[in-house]
């Protein structure tokens, strides 16, 4: 399989770092939003983070130029017939997932691979939309993306080898670390991660300690950049909790319960940096 072009579905915070880092490793870049405004603030997003390499010294002003002219964006979807490879980066809803899968699986070409940035999601589920489920694989990349190194490659029950192969390569070449996983809930990141951060929120919800105590116990005793309740903010507090919900529902254990906390945070609007408000506040 001969990957050259790539469509990355939604210009959010993932979509438009995956659209730069394939751009960035010489891919013709397919950047997809259905909302004219999303994919502006995609773009500038790209061009603000390659700004700021520039200003470092770390890419020429004629690399930058020649980055983004790899990029195109579109609000048309049909594009997707131009593809070798479709990434998707749209909200982590199951519903919406599957109506765009079955879309891109009539609109794109047989060889076509279809890969889902989702985070929690399972694989093997989505890929039963298709007609070619042996093609569909999870790339989960980390936030950010033009900064972390990892990638996990998750297989789905139908997933082939040839696919696989391809998907652990093009990580690479994007410069990237890719990671083999399994297709169970969490995968590896957040079956860890999503536990640690509910169970910061229940240390505050008991009165156990205060949000700012609990963060710089992790930071300053365990050594973590950021502490559980600040990283909960930055990933985004309704986020987590749509994370523990398919923990909880997937693996049916009362370990994976969200924190009641977390639960009245999201129904307040407290979602953290993106809202202004979350267990910080960021309003200026």
């Amino acid at each position: 399989m001969n990957i050259q072009t790539i469509m990355v579905i939604g210009a959010g915070q993932m979509g438009s770092g995956i659209a730069q880092v394939a751009a960035a490793a010489g891919f013709q870049v397919l950047l997809h939003d259905s909302s004219p405004e999303f994919l502006n603030r995609g773009m500038l997003a790209i061009n603000k983070q390659l700004s700021r390499n520039v200003d470092k010294g770390k890419l020429t002003p004629e690399g930058m130029s020649e980055i983004v002219s790899r990029i195109q964006s579109t609000e048309f979807v049909e594009l997707a017939e131009q593809a070798d490879l479709v990434i998707e980066a749209i909200s982590e809803n199951m519903a919406l997932k599957v109506l765009l899968f079955h879309r891109l699986d009539s609109l794109c070409p047989a060889h076509t691979i279809l890969a889902t940035n989702t985070s929690s999601l399972p694989i093997s589920e989505i890929a039963a939309v298709t007609g070619r489920p042996e093609k569909v694989i999870g790339m989960h990349f980390m936030n950010p993306v033009p900064v972390m190194p990892l990638v996990e490659v998750i297989r789905g029950l139908e997933t082939s080898q040839e696919v696989f192969e391809v998907v652990y390569e093009l990580s690479q070449r994007m410069g990237k670390t890719p990671v083999e996983v399994n297709d169970f809930p969490g995968f590896v990141s957040n079956r860890i991660l999503m536990p640690m951060i509910n169970e910061a929120i229940f240390t505050v919800y008991e009165g156990v300690a205060s949000i700012e105590s609990v963060d710089n116990v992790m930071k300053l005793g365990m050594n973590h950049p950021m502490g559980p309740l600040e990283l909960a903010d930055f990933i985004g507090l309704d986020t987590c909790l749509s994370i523990m919900e398919i923990l909880y529902d997937g693996f049916k254990d009362s370990k994976y319960r969200p924190c009641p906390l977390l639960r009245k945070y999201v129904k307040a609007g407290r979602l953290g940096r993106k809202s202004g408000q979350g267990f910080y506040s960021y309003q200026e």
